[in-house]
């Protein structure tokens, strides 16, 4: 500050003898053309300069150098005060800008976080799904191949074809078996243990007449069951049994009649189902 005031008062003073010597030359200049104005009086006076401004009118000295409005410290601030308020106020606006700018790229920052936050769940819960999918399918095929098994068991069910038969002899009256019947009983019951897929069917022929042939047939045929289930364990729904009384014995095309009693043991297998079952 005292750099610029004395740079002011330098200017001043250096105006001052400018001005000072202006003065001067137009008094001489003045002093000389007085004889020529008093030759002419008919001419009229130049009428005095009007004083517009400091430098125009005012005597330059020491004093108005100093307190002029340009020396003088109030003057500058309320000069320069409309400069310094574009200036804090261009100021503001860049601030203002800045955190603008810094509040976008956050949100920016932020969104794009939690989108990519929002793709790895879906990737995630898309490779879940893509999981349970395969799995389900995997459950699907086995079901279809379990239905399938079960069809063709169930196709199976019937095709049961007989592959041992034997014929048990009772004489008239007799009901037990002898051993001559249960060795031959051991010998078609031997290989059925631990398996499975067979069934067993005894169908009892008798003598006689109406009711009574039938329950004579019923009681052999009975002993034979019996005879399976107690010594070769024999399950009692694989044996199906049936008293014919004293129907005919078919085969050759004629009607014979036997005498005493007959048991047929007929063993029958199904092939297919133990296949499946294997």
């Amino acid at each position: 500050m005292k750099l610029f005031t004395f740079a002011a008062l330098l200017l001043s003073l250096l105006l001052a003898i400018n001005a000072f010597a202006q003065q001067t030359s137009s008094s001489q200049s003045t002093s000389q053309v007085t004889p020529a104005s008093q030759s002419a009086p008919n001419l009229e006076p130049i009428p005095p300069q009007t004083k517009t401004d400091f430098w125009d009118g005012d005597d330059p000295n020491l004093v108005n150098l100093v307190t002029h409005p340009f020396a003088n410290k109030k003057y500058v601030q309320r000069m320069t005060r409309p400069i310094a308020d574009r200036l804090n106020e261009l100021e503001e606006l860049t601030s203002e800008n800045s955190r603008s700018i810094k509040n976008v790229d956050s949100s920016a920052q932020q969104g794009i976080q939690l989108a990519s936050e929002k793709v790895n769940l879906a990737d995630q819960h898309s490779t879940d799904a893509g999981i349970k999918a395969d799995a389900a399918k995997l459950a699907a095929n086995q079901a279809s191949s379990r239905v399938s098994t079960v069809e063709q068991q169930v196709s199976s069910l019937d095709q049961f074809k007989g592959t041992a038969q034997t014929e048990i002899r009772f004489r008239p009256g007799q009901t037990v078996l002898s051993k001559q019947a249960k060795d031959a009983l051991d010998q078609m019951a031997a290989p059925l243990k631990d398996q499975h897929s067979y069934m067993i069917e005894v169908q009892g022929f008798a003598s006689g007449q109406g009711q009574a042939a039938i329950a004579t047939s019923q009681k052999i045929a009975d002993s034979v069951v019996r005879y399976l289930v107690l010594t070769h364990q024999i399950p009692v729904y694989r044996i199906h049994v049936l008293s014919m009384g004293n129907a005919p014995i078919a085969g050759d095309g004629t009607a014979k009649r036997i005498v005493g009693g007959r048991v047929e043991v007929n063993l029958l297998k199904n092939d297919l189902l133990t296949a499946a079952q294997h």
